[in-house]
């Protein structure tokens, strides 16, 4: 991949709109004398294309004092668990897969990601989360899938 496919990438990147996450709360794992602690994050964030589904998001956020300064690279760990909230609907067509939720989990080219996909078969929401580095990402990731109710279609683009 050359430097300018790189650069081109992360310009379109940036005017993709994304979710936005609200923390819900937070547990310490590591105690560390000198700046925050290592811990674990839950956020929620609304789908921003179905209306009805919220998406909690646990992970792992690195402490100390590069934590403190947004230096720190946050482990991969990562978990996510969608469910219905309300009554579901679509404002518009939903593509087959699509990212709904992005987030730097280092200060260079790390992010945590979670990208809907759609199951026509079984009629279901499936979302994934993954974390992902300009060279190398990591296999760990987090599946959860939300039920569409088998009389209401699911509008793909």
């Amino acid at each position: 991949m050359t430097l300018s496919k790189v650069l081109l990438g992360l310009f379109l990147a940036g005017g993709v709109s994304y979710a936005a996450a609200e923390t819900i709360g937070s547990v310490d794992t590591v105690f560390k004398f000198i700046g925050p602690d290592h811990k674990v994050v839950v956020e929620v964030f609304d789908d921003p294309k179905v209306n009805g589904v919220s998406c909690y998001l646990s992970r792992a956020k690195t402490g100390g004092i590069k934590g403190a300064f947004g230096l720190a690279e946050d482990k991969a760990d990562a978990s996510v668990a969608c469910r219905q909230v309300g009554a579901l609907s679509f404002p518009t067509k939903v593509p087959q897969q699509e990212e709904v939720f992005s987030e730097r989990a280092s200060i260079f080219f790390k992010r945590v990601r979670v990208v809907r996909m759609v199951d026509v078969k079984r009629n279901a929401l499936v979302y994934l989360v993954y974390s992902d580095k300009l060279i190398e990402g990591s296999p760990q990731n987090s599946v959860t899938a939300v039920a569409v109710p088998a009389n209401q279609v699911i509008p793909l683009k």
